[in-house]
């Protein structure tokens, strides 16, 4: 009786066994699994497993809620405006989502939207229209000013103003209209370096424009190959066109940039006299309050010697130079001068003069310069003021090197209030009119969006909305997202990474890893938002059964100057020696195979990616290269003399940083993937490099997106991350 009790206790046993594990069989079968589209933008699919959200304004001191059929005040839900009400106001259907809308003026009930080229100004109290202006179908820069209610415009290379009276006045005559953009007015000039992202920029009373007239004439052109649409029946074509665009290659001639005045009442020109030589940079234009002159950062070509210099703008003439920034390895203006709306002889500027990017508070008068932000960490974002109690908005990561937190700060520096609670985050912050009250957006790694209206001054407010995990609300397998800290190859510097581990994860088994890299300037890939910024990508490759690890080395940005400039004169080099360090500390680990780790980046990343396959040939087994740099020779004058200077003054370093000399050590197999038209980082790396393999015997593989330009974007995105997970599961599982 003994014995049989104890067989059937053990059968008992076992049975419950066997159920328990048919139990978590079964729960892991119910969980669905990600189809490709669903993380990788490029269709309906993925915005509908996107974080909900919330979308919010100001009107004035108002703040608003917006949904696609009205706007709303936030704190009493009455509605503002609604899509319904302005389109009976219209013979036709103007409008189709309240999200379009924005309230230029906060005294005013103007609702102002656009529609292609078309642009209306629209009273919702008195439900007339105010303007309704159609700019050319061919216009391309778009610059509206509130004051004036005129618009500045491009079409080809020139430039032109749409007055409230509904004239045009063209502001150039020798901008290029073949299409050879020998010469532009109005545009970003400079290859969109040192925070330029336009070409225009009206005085404060909205009657003079200051913009860009860029000469690149003498700039050679890189040929591009044109395909698309050729060979169509009956089209009569059949042999494809060539078209070129200028590209200054380090070392070669760059183009020049000059800044002019002009004013609609005269509609008289004044060009400023600048200083220095015709190749320097002209950045950050600012107006002076009283609009009679303009401010201008300037950069020498060498980028280690910077002037702010202010101009008058009557003349043209140099008034004086405010200031001066030099160093032995680069200076990089980012940010104009922001005036103080209480006093108009003083400005906050930006500056890593201390080794990290701070505020400053700039007397005009005196040029005296006195530091408000100070400490290792770096301000990120500069966002307005409370003009009430005279404070700084801004985003630092004074809490961690991940987080991106909002504080307040008075102008005369000292003690930082954090808005809210110093944690994950803050990718938007919205001011009031006065200041007093900012609604900010952040995320966390378990939060995946949380929205806040808080005061400025004590950091105090309410929650408006925080988004459930649409990942595990819709019962999807979600992988294991963790971040760290591991010491660089110098021995001393904090570097900080992510991993992401498949759902079922088994730390007895061995797994394949793919090592995501980046590594260049002003760009991080690990930081505390929501799943420690991971993209969708690794999600699927954690789902295919590898493990992704991503670190950000030396040279990436927000950790002071002395981090990023540690690559400088030889980049890839110590950015190589930190991923190394990654790959030291994944070898560590019981569940990492060495003998099945990868790496894939794109751009400097792609780059980073045949750098570390031809350095540790031996370590990376599979590599997929998209858009790389090979040679730095082939890269432009403004980023490329900053971080290298040219072939000229800096010869061993180009030479060890150009990975044709070393396609002989290639071993594993490596991919490289390329927009054919890359306009970026020209075909002429891969085809180079695939050149130097030919020539030394090795072999790597190649693909490339006809029409493709520097990044994939829709369907080609998601054909793409295919091509790149293929390639790992042909090669490395």
């Amino acid at each position: 009786m003994k014995t049989n009790r104890v067989k059937w206790l053990s059968m008992k046993a076992l049975l419950s066994v066997i159920f328990c594990v048919m139990c978590v069989m079964s729960a892991s079968a119910q969980q669905k699994q990600f189809r490709l589209d669903e993380l990788i933008g490029g269709g309906d699919s993925y915005w509908k497993l996107r974080p909900e959200n919330v979308y919010t304004s100001w009107w004035g001191n108002i703040a608003l809620k917006t949904t696609p059929e009205a706007v709303y005040d936030l704190n009493t839900g009455k509605e503002i405006l609604s899509v319904e009400q302005v389109n009976k106001c219209f013979s036709e259907k103007v409008v189709f989502s309240a999200h379009s809308f924005s309230f230029p003026f906060p005294d005013e009930p103007v609702v102002m939207f656009t529609k292609g080229q078309r642009r209306i100004m629209f009273d919702f109290h008195a439900k007339r229209i105010l303007s309704d202006i159609t700019l050319p179908q061919e216009a391309v820069v778009r610059d509206f000013n509130l004051k004036t209610r005129q618009t500045a415009y491009t079409v080809g290379g020139n430039l032109y103003v749409y007055t409230e009276k509904g004239d045009t006045l063209q502001i150039s005559k020798d901008g290029s209209t073949d299409g050879s953009d020998n010469i532009v007015y109005g545009q970003s000039v400079h290859r969109d370096e040192f925070g330029i992202s336009g070409g225009t920029f009206w005085s404060p009373d909205g009657k003079m424009l200051a913009y860009y007239r860029m000469d690149q004439s003498m700039v050679p052109s890189y040929p591009q190959v044109d395909i698309k649409s050729k060979g169509a029946v009956g089209d009569g074509s059949r042999i494809a066109e060539t078209y070129s665009c200028h590209y200054p290659m380090a070392g070669e001639k760059s183009h020049y940039v000059k800044v002019g005045v002009f004013d609609t009442e005269t509609q008289k020109n004044v060009w400023l006299h600048l200083v220095g030589e015709k190749d320097d940079y002209h950045t950050n234009i600012s107006w002076a309050p009283d609009g009679k002159s303009i401010y201008v950062f300037e950069l020498n070509r060498d980028q280690n010697h910077m002037r702010l210099v202010q101009y008058d703008v009557a003349t043209g003439n140099v008034m004086r130079t405010v200031l001066e920034e030099k160093h032995d390895k680069y200076v990089e203006p980012m940010h104009p001068l922001t005036f103080l709306p209480w006093d108009e002889e003083k400005a906050v500027m930006q500056s890593q003069r201390d080794g990290y990017n701070h505020l400053y508070l700039l007397d005009l008068k005196t040029t005296a310069l006195k530091q408000i932000t100070s400490g290792k960490w770096v301000v990120q974002e500069f966002v307005g003021f409370n003009t009430i109690a005279r404070r700084i908005i801004y985003r630092s990561n004074e809490a961690d090197p991940r987080k991106s937190c909002l504080y307040s700060v008075k102008v005369s520096g000292g003690k930082r209030t954090p808005l809210g609670a110093e944690e994950g985050v803050c990718y938007q912050a919205q001011l009031s009119k006065n200041g007093a009250s900012v609604i900010s957006a952040y995320t966390a790694p378990d939060v995946p969006r949380s929205i806040n209206q808080l005061s400025t001054t004590t950091g105090k407010g309410m929650n408006v909305f925080t988004a459930k995990d649409p990942w595990k609300e819709n019962g999807y397998s979600v992988p294991t997202f963790k971040s760290g800290s591991i010491k660089a190859a110098d021995g001393m510097t904090d570097l900080y990474y992510r991993m992401v581990l498949p759902a079922d994860f088994d730390e007895t088994k061995k797994y394949p890893t793919v090592v995501y890299v980046y590594g260049g300037p002003h760009a991080h890939l690990v930081d505390a938002s929501w799943h420690w910024s991971s993209r969708g990508w690794e999600t699927y490759m954690a789902q295919k059964g590898y493990i992704t690890f991503i670190l950000d080395g030396r040279g990436s940005e927000w950790r002071g100057r002395d981090f990023e400039q540690a690559t400088f004169r030889k980049l890839g080099t110590e950015e190589c020696k930190d991923q190394y360090k990654g790959v030291e500390y994944l070898t560590s680990l019981p569940y990492v195979d060495k003998d099945r780790i990868g790496v894939h980046g794109w751009s400097f990343g792609g780059f980073m990616t045949t750098n570390l396959m031809l350095t540790y040939p031996d370590v990376f087994k599979v590599g997929v290269a998209g858009g790389p740099v090979i040679d730095w020779n082939y890269y432009e004058v403004m980023y490329g003399e900053r971080y290298m200077d040219t072939p000229q003054s800096n010869p061993e370093g180009y030479k060890s940083s150009n990975l044709r000399l070393r396609a002989g050590n290639l071993k594993g197999r490596l991919q490289l993937i390329i927009g054919y038209n890359d306009p970026v980082c020209v075909p002429q790396h891969t085809l180079s490099f695939i050149r130097a393999c030919i020539d030394a015997g090795t072999q790597c593989d190649y693909f490339l997106y006809p029409g493709g330009q520097h990044n994939m974007y829709g369907t080609e995105a998601i054909h793409l991350h295919e091509r790149i997970t293929r390639y790992f599961e042909d090669f490395l599982k």
